[in-house]
């Protein structure tokens, strides 16, 4: 039997082409709608997509526009049985193109109103709502205002809008009591029922972050787990109303905004297969660089598909983590730059350095020498107003033994780190005066 209607559909075609060589328009069109629709019943959704343009194209060619818009809409709803919700948003844009041709305002009204609706939902199903969104409020500069405003698909997305952006279910709910409203053919009714699935989906998902520690310094790696929690969408896939079956739920892309001193080191490979009805633990590595007023990770959004069909993105909250700079560290040390004899001059080199990843701020150094070491020339007191990491500063002083014995040098160092601490330290340096 599925031979003998291929066979004829086949035929049909041919007799279309046959008809429209000839010039005969009005039949071939006929012809290609006929082919289109028996090759609905066999499930070739691609075929009958292509009948259903070729008649369009013919009542096109002949003036016929509001048969010509009725056989787009019949090519994108071949396209919704097959999911290719791509495939069929460009055919409601086309549409739109031909809608100034019908004569009648309230036909206008209504196919623009119609086609824009039927465009967003398709980009809802693949994750682009907003694009969707934007091109609705385009088209809504040709519609008569007072009917735009008042049309239940207008008002559908609405409340589609306002479910997602007040976070509130209740829209949800409002739109499977009110179904039967929007006038929907049975696929793009199929289509809606999968928005709303997304939506329902989307307010129910719970995520929370978690950091291994309270705060960290600016060198350390942030280690953050994002609860993935999916237990309360087993009610959800199980609901009869969306008549749908969950055969996959994956995740296949992560974005990570980050405030400017952050870094994404490591974040969970995609596609990743989720568990409904469990949590999943994602884990993440942070490098922070430098420190700031507000450093910030997040918003994350991940992109997610049900059944390789359906996709939407899920954005997280953000959070704020503790960072405070490394301490600042600074060493000191002392050269002689000759060997140093009784009653002789000869340049002590002192150096503090750095070493450490903090900022030394508003640095003041004091070197106090035992009054057998004579200051003959140099300058015992030092301030800079920084000295960054691996940066050092050097100076000389001259100084004339005056006794042999051994003492002691000390370097009093005073700063205050990027937190605004003060800190003060002494360096204590043993010396030797030999005869």
């Amino acid at each position: 039997m599925g031979k003998d209607q291929r066979l004829a559909i086949e035929n049909q075609i041919l007799k279309a082409e046959r008809l429209y060589k000839a010039k005969q328009f009005k039949k071939a069109g006929k012809g290609y709608h006929l082919a289109g629709n028996l090759l609905l019943n066999l499930n070739e959704y691609e075929k009958a997509k292509v009948c259903f343009m070729n008649s369009a194209k013919i009542f096109m060619e002949i003036g016929r526009f509001d048969t010509t818009i009725e056989l787009f809409r019949q090519s994108g709803e071949a396209c919704l049985r097959a999911n290719k919700f791509i495939d069929a948003n460009p055919i409601y844009k086309e549409a739109l193109n031909l809608i100034p041709k019908l004569k009648r305002e309230g036909d206008r009204n209504s196919n623009y109103v119609i086609f824009s609706v039927l465009s967003y939902l398709c980009s809802y199903v693949k994750g682009t709502p907003n694009e969707g969104l934007e091109f609705l409020k385009r088209t809504s500069k040709k519609v008569n205002k007072e009917f735009f405003k008042e049309h239940p698909l207008i008002k559908l997305v609405s409340e589609i809008t306002l479910a997602l952006r007040d976070t509130e279910l209740k829209y949800v709910k409002k739109i499977k009591d009110n179904i039967g409203n929007y006038k929907f053919r049975e696929v793009e009714l199929k289509l809606l029922k999968y928005i709303l699935l997304i939506t329902h989906i989307k307010l129910s998902i719970i995520t929370t972050f978690k950091l291994d520690k309270e705060s960290y310094t600016t060198n350390e790696i942030l280690n953050l787990d994002l609860n993935f929690d999916t237990k309360s969408l087993v009610e959800i896939i199980n609901d009869s109303f969306y008549q749908f079956e969950l055969n996959q739920f994956i995740i296949t892309k992560f974005l990570i905004n980050l405030s400017d001193n952050l870094a994404t080191n490591n974040k969970p490979s995609v596609p990743l297969p989720l568990d409904i009805g469990k949590e999943t633990h994602l884990q993440f590595k942070i490098k922070p660089h430098f420190q700031v007023d507000n450093s910030r990770i997040g918003p994350m959004v991940l992109t997610c598909e049900l059944n390789n069909d359906l996709i939407f993105l899920y954005e997280t909250q953000s959070i704020i983590p503790n960072l405070v700079s490394p301490p600042a560290t600074l060493t000191a040390s002392i050269r002689n730059l000759r060997p140093p004899l009784l009653d002789q001059t000869f340049p002590l080199e002192i150096t503090i350095e750095n070493q450490s990843e903090g900022e030394a701020l508003d640095l003041k150094l004091n070197v106090e020498f035992p009054e057998q070491l004579k200051i003959m020339r140099g300058t015992t007191n030092k301030q800079i107003y920084s000295l960054r990491s691996n940066e050092d500063i050097k100076w000389e002083i001259n100084l004339k033994p005056l006794e042999a014995g051994d003492y002691v040098i000390k370097i009093l160092i005073m700063f205050v780190d990027p937190d605004q601490n003060k800190i003060e330290e002494i360096k204590e340096f043993p010396f030797s005066i030999k005869m």
